[in-house]
């Protein structure tokens, strides 16, 4: 193989504590942890499975052949993913695919890029590949986003498996088929996920052992989704977490198991609603981004798990100033992202800055700010057009 204060909400109602999203929990435990655990994303024909086990690169190769009528398959992964998770998933995959190419990132968000596109289409080139060749997404979510964008734009559409290995992207970029790639702008500046499109994989394959090689800090900031989760659509959820809270940071089988498969669940039923965002159901899934992303451009130090940590609070806390919670939601959420070792706040960023980079975000309309806030623990509203002075008391108090 070769390695080449204003604004009107909209209420969303709180479905998440009983998803659409099928499930089969598959009857292997071990100390009353769960081991496999199967949710169908039901989409038609694009419907696909996401499955949650132990051990399940080990199984990876009978999971594809039972999805997958090739010959050829592109791993995409990092330098950190390569050994030993990508070997194993090519591996797998050489018992059915006779040719099996590379595509060997650098870690870190200046991959997900044009240029780095380009070497996954080079190496599809070389590789002959036709419209049944697997691309394989071994890795985070700069990975996933990358190879998926790499799939669904060579020969209009090549099948996709992602197999995440950072809880950040086993627990949402993984799900969901929006893949895409940065874009630096004329004036030098990056817009995250600008150029992309929306490509259901065939699978998510999701390892829970991976978890155990992360990072502290990237293991903890796959928790702030979690935790969005809970806050945007079920709070019995974020019950279990306040209450699995050591469990989850001591990676117990009996907590991580379940807490990765309900957020997997709750966002395949938001999928399954609003697979391509035409209706505003998939916009509580940006609870916090829109703060987030606009830390991220200004900021360059915090990773995005720890974005959106801080993101949440200021969105909150904006929910407050508009009266539309207590500040005991807002402190429940700080409690619980502290205790996840999170941040909850960061100084001395721009305010201009930030509010400038907030009106380029994608999620803009007509240049007006939209944010989605909370009305309770498991249920949110959009709004549209808040007053930019209640963002900038937010940011001062949370930011600036």
């Amino acid at each position: 193989m070769g390695r080449g204060d204003g604004g009107e909400g909209r209420f969303m109602p709180a479905r998440g504590t009983q998803p659409t999203a099928r499930v089969r929990i598959q009857a292997t435990k071990v100390n009353g942890a769960m081991q496999r655990t199967e949710i169908e994303v039901n989409l038609g024909e694009r419907s696909y499975p996401i499955v949650v086990s132990s051990d399940a690169i080990g199984s990876l190769g009978a999971f594809v052949r039972q999805r997958w009528r090739g010959h050829q398959a592109l791993v995409v992964c990092d330098r950190h993913t390569e050994h030993p998770y990508a070997e194993r998933v090519a591996g797998q995959l050489a018992e059915t695919a006779a040719n099996v190419g590379w595509l060997i990132l650098e870690p870190g968000e200046p991959s997900k890029s044009l240029e780095s596109a380009a070497r996954g289409y080079d190496e599809l080139v070389r590789m002959a590949a036709d419209r049944r060749t697997l691309v394989a997404a071994v890795g985070g979510g700069v990975v996933g986003d990358l190879a998926g964008f790499v799939a669904a734009t060579y020969a209009r559409g090549l099948p996709f498996l992602q197999v995440p290995t950072s809880l950040l992207a086993q627990v949402d970029s993984s799900v969901g088929g929006k893949v895409g790639v940065n874009h630096r702008g004329p004036d030098g500046r990056i817009t995250k996920n600008m150029i992309g499109a929306f490509h259901q994989p065939i699978g998510v394959v999701i390892d829970t052992n991976t978890l155990a090689s992360l990072p502290a800090r990237e293991l903890r900031a796959g928790l702030a989704e979690v935790v969005k989760y809970g806050v945007i659509l079920d709070a019995d959820f974020f019950a279990f977490l306040e209450s699995h809270a050591d469990a989850i940071l001591a990676l117990e089988p009996k907590a991580t198991g379940p807490m990765i498969a309900r957020s997997c669940r709750l966002k395949a039923a938001i999928v399954e609603e609003d697979e391509r965002e035409l209706s505003e159901r998939r916009a509580v899934l940006n609870y916090g981004h829109t703060f987030a992303h606009a830390i991220e451009a200004v900021s360059h130090e915090l990773v995005h798990g720890e974005a959106v940590a801080i993101g949440m609070v200021a969105a909150s806390r904006l929910a407050q100033r508009l009266d539309r919670i207590s500040a005991e939601t807002t402190e429940r959420q700080v409690r619980l992202l502290e205790r996840f070792g999170l941040p909850t706040a960061a100084r001395g960023l721009d305010p201009d800055a930030l509010v400038e980079a907030m009106q380029r975000d994608k999620k803009t309309r007509a240049g007006r700010l939209r944010f989605v806030l909370p009305r309770s623990i498991g249920r949110v509203e959009l709004c549209d057009d808040v007053d930019v002075s209640a963002v900038r008391r937010v940011i001062a108090d949370v930011l600036a």
